[in-house]
């Protein structure tokens, strides 16, 4: 970060600046490469544990490089997409550097990307200027890789980071103001570990006088976050710290999607002067362990807080992965996938962050012969053939995911698109299936198309979890969210068994099923966009409880009880009202209906889930109405898009309020109605 004079980040830089201690070895190392003496490394290789201080040494060389008029280039592994363009991109002034500039490219958190350390080595660093220097920081020391090499054994200087040395720690303590009389049970309890160190002052330094006495408790970090966030200076602080500690990274535009315009510029500025808070191009991060324990004592304190901050969290994000552009949308993809590591989902995302060992990219010809013995290795000859037939017809479908250091295609998905039913989709038995799945449910519209998921072939993990399969998976969901025009989705499944939790949390649901070569059963799961808006979908895919406790019967009158008429049209009226408070919906009488417990039994989902389909539906079919256009459009804007009163949803519309009124009064009694009729003939939607 480039300082500012008189700005705030130079006064957070000075204060850090004071703050810093010890480390004179490695602060020398870097002065030597700096200066290029002899046996100085062109690049230092940091390494060590989390809360060590490696973010904080970086800072420093920084400093020391800017001081001799160096230029600096950061790079953060936690925020760049890693694969060798998302690393170009953020690095790409050390690239065009010129030998005379002097970059120093720093780059942290390596760990998150350490997929890219044999590209790194072998095919960004070479091509750096003579007096560039180097510093990589991680957790994992660096591979054998290096030092086999002659060349890279004489350019590279390793430096593993202890814990501090006793002064140091004391040093630590006493800048941060801790009483002289608690050195010794601050530093008996944390060590040399700095993020233990500073935690501990950051609680002690309010403990003074000549009785101070301060007991650490057995759990070192939790117990200290604890105090921490208890004595937080208003629930609006304590909002934005658990905000940070949910999401991978926090703006302040962020914060005023959670907590409010007027509180996210003081809460923003004061959440970067937290000593476990670290920034970057981004916008702003919390150490992992802090993230950690704060975000599971907000979950089991106070669930429905909860969930309201990840929505507002998520809301935010999705807006972003709509809006951004080039490399950017797959960062803000990364960004909304990351507010599902906890809960029931997690073991379909915990694990997948150390990203970078393979890259998407797109198909080459070249590719073509690959792929297809790709798909009979592992599904058939049967699939073969389909994926030479998609590869004519349609090569654009094909993602093609290579490694990193060697550029080999290690991967493939088929992603295709389809707006009219032709020779080309019926001779692919699993296409046609979709089709007809299709033209039977619900056709396609003018404009209208759809994405289907024909081949994820890995051969190392097939059908399992992976970093690869994690890849994919960020490709579909940012053509889910961006795609103009999409009426349904499909994802073909060699294992039902392991993806269909994940497929129905993500609103997707088994169609019909495809014996398959070598005995395999591929199972087809599909989703209807026109009647799941992206808000109502992001709003299902809430992170749940810790534990996957089964949902309470949503009301005590048997399942398939009839309202009478002018009940159920209230009913009808109080659940597009609470569309999106499943905690209100829960005692709604209509999911005591024929219709809901029919839908719920059907997919298999939660009668609340089942609700809320049957209403955004039934809203949705209000355009095949003769003159249903004008009732659609106010009843969807009121009650899907939400603006805050109705005289913003008319102004929103560009009518006069009164008119707005009118054809809002009218979309709902259609809405009572067409609800009714499927009441009293209790068929299923699909």
């Amino acid at each position: 970060m480039q300082r500012v004079s008189g700005s705030l980040a130079e006064r957070l830089n000075s204060a850090r600046d004071r703050a810093f201690v010890g480390r004179s070895a490695e602060l020398a190392r870097f002065r030597a490469a700096l200066r290029q003496e002899p046996g100085a490394g062109a690049v230092l290789y940091v390494h060590g544990p989390g809360g060590v201080g490696k973010s904080a040494l970086l800072r420093r060389f920084a400093d020391e490089a800017r001081g001799a008029a160096r230029v600096v280039v950061e790079v953060d592994g936690r925020l760049i997409d890693p694969s060798p363009l998302g690393f170009e991109a953020e690095a790409a002034k050390a690239a065009g550097a010129t030998p005379g500039d002097g970059v120093v490219l720093l780059v942290d958190a390596f760990e998150r990307c350490q997929g890219l350390e044999g590209w790194l080595r072998d095919r960004f660093l070479p091509h750096l200027p003579e007096r560039a220097v180097v510093v990589i920081a991680g957790r994992l020391p660096p591979s054998t890789a290096w030092t086999v090499d002659l060349a890279w054994s004489e350019a590279l200087e390793v430096l593993p980071l202890a814990p501090l040395d006793p002064d140091a720690s004391a040093a630590l303590l006493e800048r941060r103001g801790v009483s002289a009389a608690l050195h010794e049970p601050v530093l008996s309890f944390a060590g040399g570990h700095p993020l233990a160190l500073t935690l501990a002052a950051s609680v002690a330094v309010s403990d003074a006088g000549p009785r101070a006495t301060w007991e650490p408790t057995p759990d070192v970090i939790t117990a200290l976050l604890a105090t921490l966030v208890g004595d937080l200076p208003s629930p609006v602080h304590r909002a934005a710290l658990e905000t940070a500690a949910h999401t991978m990274t926090t703006t302040e535009g962020l914060l005023k999607a959670v907590i409010g315009e007027e509180d996210a510029g003081p809460m923003f500025a004061w959440l970067r002067g937290l000593p476990f808070a670290q920034y970057g191009r981004r916008g702003l991060f919390l150490h992992d362990l802090v993230r950690e324990v704060l975000d599971r004592d907000l979950r089991w304190r106070d669930p429905q807080g909860y969930e309201q901050m990840h929505r507002r969290a998520g809301h935010h994000l999705l807006a972003q992965v709509r809006t951004s552009s080039g490399a950017e949308v797959m960062s803000a993809v990364r960004a909304l996938t990351y507010l599902k590591r906890y809960g029931p989902m997690a073991p379909y995302f915990q694990d997948l962050d150390e990203e970078g060992d393979v890259y998407e990219d797109t198909l080459r010809p070249e590719d073509h012969e690959t792929l297809v013995r790709m798909a009979e290795e592992v599904e058939g000859e049967r699939s073969a053939r389909i994926v030479r037939h998609w590869l004519v017809h349609q090569p654009s479908a094909f993602l093609v995911y290579r490694r990193t250091d060697t550029g080999g295609t290690v991967a493939f998905m088929t992603w295709l698109r389809l707006s009219r039913r032709g020779e080309e989709a019926d001779a692919d038995p699993v296409v046609a299936e979709a089709w007809e799945h299709v033209e039977r449910r619900a056709p396609l519209r003018p404009g209208e198309h759809f994405l289907l998921c024909r081949f994820m072939v890995d051969p190392e993990t097939y059908g399992g979890i992976s970093h690869v399969g994690h890849l994919m998976q960020l490709r579909i969901c940012v053509d889910w969210i961006r795609s103009q025009g999409l009426g349904w989705s499909f994802v073909l499944s060699p294992d039902a068994a392991l993806w269909s939790p994940l497929m129905s949390h993500l609103g997707h649901r088994p169609v019909f099923e495809v014996p398959w070569d070598r005995g395999r059963l591929f199972t087809m799961f599909a989703c209807d966009w026109r009647v799941t808006p992206l808000e109502i979908w992001f709003d299902r895919t809430q992170p749940g409880a810790l534990s996957d406790t089964p949902v309470a019967p949503a009301a005590d009158r048997p399942a398939e009880e009839t309202l009478a008429r002018a009940d159920f049209d209230q009913a009808v009226r109080d659940a597009l009202r609470a569309l999106h408070h499943p905690d209100d919906l829960r005692s709604n009488p209509l999911l005591a209906c024929r219709t809901v417990a029919v839908e719920a039994e059907y997919g298999n989902t939660d009668p609340v889930d089942s609700l809320r389909r049957l209403i955004t539906e039934t809203v949705e079919a209000l355009l095949d109405e003769p003159r249903g256009a004008k009732a659609h459009r106010a009843v969807a804007t009121t009650f899907l898009e939400r603006p805050r009163t109705q005289e913003a949803s008319a102004q929103r519309l560009g009518i006069p309020y009164s008119t707005y009124r009118r054809h809002l009064a009218q979309g709902m009694e259609r809405v009572c109605e067409l609800l009714w009729r499927r009441e009293r003939s209790g068929a299923p939607s699909t």
